[in-house]
C-alpha cells in the first residue's frame, strides 16, 4: 500500500521521527525546511533589512498572499481569502459580518424591512451547531448579544427544520471536533440559503484534509485555523473567508487600521478597503506567517482530491486493522473500544474517534509506546490521519499497539 500511494514521497518533507504521529488533527507535523526560512527571516529581513522588509520582503501583503495560496485548498478563487488573527477573532468577524450582511443587526440604525441584506430586524436569531468547538459557541453568543440576536444551539441534521423567517446566519462546524463527523456542507448551505439566511463555516477540521468547494458551494463566510492539516505552526494565524459576492457589503466588526483604504494616512475617520483586506485588523504577526507561507510549500502541486482519496484509504485500514486484531472485532459488545466517527465515506473526516470508558490510562500508554493521538475527555481516544506524511505501516503498527494496550489495560483491574 506505501509503494502504491503517490503521496508516499510527500513525508520526506517533514521533520518525523520513530513515532507514529497520529494528532495532526491538532497541531501538524514541521515541515522540514521551515526553519531555515524563518531564520533567514529573522536574521536577515528583520535583522539586516529591519523596517524595510515591509516592503523590500512583502511583509505588508503578505495576509492576503498567502489568503490566496490557501484558497485553492478550500476551493476558492483568489481575493477572497485574508489570513490574521486566531480563529476565535475570525469567527467573531463571520458571524457580527454576517448578521450584518443580513441587516438583522439591531444595536445599529437601519431601514427596514426583512429580506436578509436590505435592513430591518426581523431576522434575530443566529443558529449554531450545539457540539460546536467552545471558542465558536462563546464567540457566536457574544456576537448575537452584541448585535441584538438570539443564539439557538441546534444539531446540525436538525438545521434545516430549524431555519425561518427569523434566522440570520447560522455558524457549524465542517467536520465535529470530537467525533470527526463529516457534516453536508453543499445541502445544509443550499438549506440556510432558502431560508434567506447566511452560511457561515469553521474548516478548522477540513482545510487540508478534503474537498470543500467553498466557491462551488456558494458559502457566504468562512474561517479555519492553519496549525492541523495545513501544519503552520502552534498558534499559526487563522484565516478568513469573505465571498466575493458579499465583500462590498461586508462590514467588519474590528475595524483596525490595517483594514483602512489608506492606512498611513492615519485619518481619524475610518475608510474601509476593498475586497479581503476588510478582514485584517491589526499589525500582522509576521513571523507565524511566514512560517505559514514557508509550511504550505509543500502542497506545490498537491491534489486535494488525492488528499481525500489516501485519508479515505488511511481511515478503512486503521478500521480494518481494528476489526481484524479485536476480540470479536469494533462491532463485538464487548469490544474496550466502539466507533465513534462514521463508517460511511460522505459523513467521515479524517480522524477516527473511538470512545473508551478507560480512554486516558489507554492514551498514556499508547504514547509512551510511541503512538501518539489525543484524548478527549472523557472517554474519546482521537487518531489523526494527515495523508501528506502518515503512511500504511504508520497506521498498522498504531493499530497493533492499540490491541495490545487495550488488552493490557482490559486484563487489570479498574484504575490500574
Amino acid at each position: 500500500m506505501d509503494g502504491a500511494d503517490r503521496l508516499a514521497p510527500l513525508r520526506g518533507l517533514f521533520a518525523l521521527d520513530g513515532t507514529v504521529y497520529l494528532d495532526g488533527n491538532s497541531l501538524g507535523a514541521l515541515p522540514a525546511h521551515v526553519p531555515g526560512r524563518i531564520a533567514d527571516v529573522v536574521t536577515r529581513q528583520w535583522g539586516g533589512l529591519r523596517i524595510r522588509s515591509w516592503t523590500e520582503s512583502g511583509w505588508w501583503t503578505a495576509p492576503e498572499r498567502i489568503g490566496d495560496r490557501i484558497a485553492p485548498l478550500v476551493g476558492a478563487a483568489p481575493g477572497q481569502i485574508v489570513v490574521g488573527d486566531s480563529t476565535s477573532v475570525n469567527v467573531f468577524k463571520a458571524v457580527v459580518g454576517a448578521v450584518r450582511l443580513a441587516g438583522t443587526d439591531t444595536s445599529r440604525e437601519t431601514p427596514g424591512t426583512d429580506a436578509p441584506g436590505t435592513g430591518g430586524g426581523a431576522r434575530t436569531e443566529v443558529l449554531v451547531d450545539a457540539s460546536t468547538f467552545p471558542t465558536d459557541g462563546y464567540i457566536a453568543a457574544s456576537a448575537a448579544r452584541l448585535t441584538g440576536c438570539r443564539i439557538v444551539p441546534v444539531d446540525p441534521a436538525d438545521v434545516p427544520s430549524a431555519l425561518g423567517p427569523t434566522t440570520a446566519a447560522v455558524l457549524l462546524n465542517h467536520v465535529d471536533f470530537r467525533s470527526g463527523r463529516l457534516h453536508d456542507l453543499p445541502a445544509l448551505t443550499e438549506a440556510i440559503h432558502r431560508a434567506g439566511a447566511l452560511a457561515v463555516w469553521d474548516l478548522c477540521h477540513s482545510a487540508g484534509a478534503l474537498p470543500v468547494g467553498l466557491d462551488a458551494h456558494g458559502v457566504d463566510l468562512a474561517v479555519g485555523c492553519t496549525y492541523k492539516y495545513l501544519n503552520g505552526g502552534p498558534g499559526s494565524p487563522a484565516f478568513l473567508y469573505v465571498a466575493e459576492r458579499h465583500q462590498a457589503a461586508f462590514d467588519s466588526p474590528l475595524p483596525g487600521w490595517n483594514s483602512h483604504r489608506d492606512p498611513f494616512a492615519m485619518d481619524s475617520g475610518y475608510a474601509p478597503a476593498d475586497g479581503p483586506l476588510k478582514g485584517r485588523v491589526g499589525t500582522p504577526d509576521i513571523l507565524s506567517m511566514l512560517a505559514l507561507d514557508a509550511a504550505l510549500d509543500v502542497w506545490d502541486g498537491v491534489s486535494v482530491d488525492d488528499i481525500r482519496a489516501k485519508s479515505l484509504a488511511l481511515t478503512d485500514f486503521f478500521l480494518e486493522c481494528l476489526d481484524e486484531r479485536l476480540p470479536g472485532g469494533l462491532g463485538d459488545p464487548g469490544c474496550p473500544v466502539r466507533p465513534v466517527t462514521p463508517r460511511e465515506h460522505a459523513e467521515r473526516g479524517s480522524q477516527i474517534a473511538l470512545r473508551c470508558d478507560r480512554a486516558p490510562v489507554v492514551m498514556e500508554r499508547l504514547i509512551a509506546r510511541g503512538v501518539v493521538g489525543d484524548l478527549r475527555r472523557p472517554d474519546l481516544l482521537r487518531f489523526g490521519f494527515t495523508p501528506l506524511y502518515t503512511s500504511f505501516a504508520d497506521v498498522e503498527r498504531a493499530a497493533a499497539t492499540l490491541v495490545e494496550v487495550a488488552a493490557e489495560v482490559y486484563g487489570e483491574p479498574s484504575g490500574g
